[in-house]
């Protein structure tokens, strides 16, 4: 039987809203919108989108963004829970996301190991901020995705895994299309549903438990 391995966005999956976004919303100017519309519509790479618009905010800004996002972040219901579940079960879990080291790591402290976590980093070394990518595309991969999360699945998978992802955007699309099987919402949903892609779809971590206990039920009964 293969051995579940887990890999989960972070923006609009473990939290409710996208920390980008909301950062963008409160701190960039206005020309933000226009490339984040760029991105979504697949005509901008994710990689020059996000890097441009932090390009937006002066640097003198991070603290206050870091507190922002603290104090305003809501984490989705039965994260926790799953978190304890994949222990449990012995289920590797990764959380692989294209948001950014000084907001992603602050706000999973005490529930995940920092060496699960796959991120973008921020320099603040400059008047602007300038947005670092030390997981970027193998050789496999020529979408320009910052964080390139299927160059990832590719470097930690074994051949007896099967691979679940868990997300909720166009950033999670290219990881989902090489996943045996997709939890997904918003955006990842529609495009899941689109490709037929094998997935399901979840509000809370508590539905992805759930589910996760019957797929382990079937497939340790397919053996």
């Amino acid at each position: 039987m293969k051995k579940p391995l887990i890999i989960c966005d972070f923006d609009g999956t473990i939290t409710k809203k996208d920390n980008i976004i909301s950062i963008m919303k409160k701190f960039a100017s206005p020309e933000w919108e226009s490339v984040k519309d760029a991105v979504l519509d697949e005509e901008m790479s994710i990689r020059k989108g996000v890097g441009k618009m932090f390009s937006f905010i002066p640097s003198y800004q991070k603290y206050a963004m870091i507190e922002y996002i603290l104090s305003t972040a809501e984490i989705r219901e039965g994260f926790k829970q799953f978190v304890e579940y994949t222990e449990r079960e012995n289920i590797p879990l990764f959380i692989v996301s294209g948001g950014i080291d000084f907001f992603v790591k602050p706000l999973l402290k005490h529930l995940i190991a920092e060496d699960r976590i796959f991120c973008n980093e921020a320099d603040f070394s400059h008047d602007f901020v300038e947005i670092q990518w030390p997981h970027s595309c193998d050789d496999q991969c020529s979408n320009d995705c910052g964080c390139c999360k299927p160059s990832i699945i590719r470097k930690i998978q074994s051949k007896d895994n099967f691979v679940i992802v868990i997300g909720d955007s166009i950033t999670d699309l290219e990881a989902a299309k090489l996943a045996d099987f997709v939890f997904a919402r918003d955006l990842l949903l529609k495009k899941c549903q689109d490709l037929n892609l094998p997935h399901r779809s979840f509000e809370t971590f508590t539905d992805i438990i759930t589910y996760l206990q019957h797929l382990n039920e079937m497939m340790k009964a397919s053996v």
